[in-house]
């Protein structure tokens, strides 16, 4: 791919074609975008797509942060919002594992999106533990992984929220 399109392809990508450019608060609107895409890959191959699609586009988001040219200059710039949908998908992993195994709709389980939507948010602005970890490695592995572990914790906590303790 030549340069000028491949940064530009990088560029739409790590934004999510420009939402990152949202004022205000561009980690959450990016959180946001990725719940109507998460029910639509849901609706369109249930639970497996979801995981595929979450992969792919973990791997994808890894490619654009490393091409993105102002995330070279600086670490993880606040338009660069590709990682928050992969971790608020990852987040929403149970909620559509639920859906999928019990043949609901995945809007029957509001609790458990509100859960991940706000558990997601919640470790990826205080970055505890693992995700401190690797928002501390500086490089587009550990931009896209710190939201993959933090969307991973929140979807525990949200199993949770779903399944209930002591069930």
């Amino acid at each position: 791919m030549p340069a000028p399109i491949a940064t530009m392809t990088a560029t739409l990508t790590a934004t999510m074609l420009g939402l990152g450019y949202m004022r205000g608060a561009p980690g959450t609107w990016g959180s946001l975008a990725a719940l109507p895409l998460a029910w639509g890959v849901h609706l369109a191959g249930g639970f497996p797509l979801l995981v595929v699609a979450t992969i792919a586009l973990f791997g994808l988001g890894l490619w654009a942060v490393a091409q993105y040219p102002p995330a070279r200059e600086r670490h993880d710039p606040s338009e660069v919002v590709v990682d928050e949908v992969v971790g608020q998908w990852v987040a929403l992993l149970v909620v559509s594992y639920e859906a999928w195994r019990t043949g609901l709709s995945p809007l029957q389980f509001p609790a458990g999106w509100g859960a991940a939507f706000v558990l997601f948010r919640l470790f990826d602005i205080v970055k505890i533990g693992p995700v401190k970890w690797a928002d501390a490695r500086n490089d587009a592995f550990g931009v896209m992984l710190d939201d993959a572990i933090a969307g991973a914790m929140a979807a525990g906590l949200v199993a949770l929220v779903l399944y209930g303790v002591g069930k």
